[in-house]
């Protein structure tokens, strides 16, 4: 048993072995012997630095150890994974893992959290009448505008074409429709510059829906709930907020507990009493 504990030691942990220019690449071997060693050069990294580079990262120096140098290109493809390429902001993506965290932490904690779907409005026009790159530079600005009116914890994301997310945590009811309109206020009073000498007036709809507080919802449904109001913010005219009000999910303290603490213990399968042959307890 002692051996087999060591041995498990050994082969079980996530390690990594650096010797002069070579580095591992099976940190996982089950097996005694020696994990089989790569040498950078035979690797085709080419590809991975430049896109890298072409999104402003920087490269690790050439000189770098072959370890940290693997690292640090990694982490910048796992970050270049997780942004829109023409506004930078997160996209879907990375909305929808920090939307599933957040589901959970308001489901454990209780406190509100408000999701923001914004449309930039008749955004056709714009590409239809003055281009696909006029376009972008809405895009752009909206987006620089968005990222100026925001937290440093909530999370800006461009959601898909002209429509972004916000998710803003703690934010409690009685601010969201302020908040909100703040932002609606900041991009329509930011004109967008396409051309020299050609500026664009621009609006945005938002739609918004809290999280469902001490309840295990969905991104899903919260994510339909806000697009609806939405929805509604463009049938009556655009260029408006409509937050649908904060649904009442009370629950007892017993409830709450019950998010805390597992359902049963195994003590308590035994002190289950057998049931009769109408369905109750005795």
């Amino acid at each position: 048993m002692r051996q087999r504990r060591r041995l498990h030691r050994r082969t079980g942990l996530a390690w990594l072995q650096v010797h002069f220019a070579a580095i591992t690449c099976e940190p996982f071997v089950a097996s005694t012997a020696p994990p089989p060693l790569v040498d950078l050069r035979d690797l085709r990294l080419e590809t991975a630095c430049a896109l890298a580079g072409q999104a402003g990262s920087a490269i690790p120096p050439p000189g770098m150890a072959p370890a940290p140098f693997l690292q640090g290109l990694i982490d910048r493809l796992c970050d270049l994974s997780l942004k829109d390429p023409l506004t930078g902001l997160a996209n879907r993506r990375h909305f929808q893992a920090v939307l599933d965290a957040e589901i959970d932490r308001v489901a454990r904690s209780g406190e509100a959290a408000l999701l923001l779907m914004l449309d930039i409005d008749r955004f056709k026009q714009v590409n239809d009448t003055h281009g696909h790159v006029a376009g972008d530079r809405v895009l752009q600005s909206v987006a620089r505008t968005l990222a100026q009116c925001v937290r440093p914890m909530d999370t800006l994301a461009r959601y898909g074409g002209e429509e972004f997310a916000i998710i803003m945590p703690a934010c409690q009811a009685a601010f969201g429709k302020a908040v909100a309109e703040r932002i609606r206020r900041a991009v329509a009073e930011a004109p967008v510059q396409i051309a020299p000498g050609t500026w664009l007036e621009v609006s945005i709809s938002i739609g918004g829906a809290y999280a469902m507080q001490w309840i295990r919802s969905s991104p899903v449904l919260w994510t339909d709930r806000a697009d609806h109001q939405l929805y509604l913010a463009k049938a009556a005219g655009r260029n408006r907020v409509c937050i649908e009000p904060q649904p009442d999910s009370t629950v007892s303290a017993e409830e709450k507990g019950m998010l805390f603490e597992p359902l049963y213990t195994p003590s308590d399968w035994g002190a289950l009493g057998a049931m009769n042959h109408s369905g109750n307890a005795p």
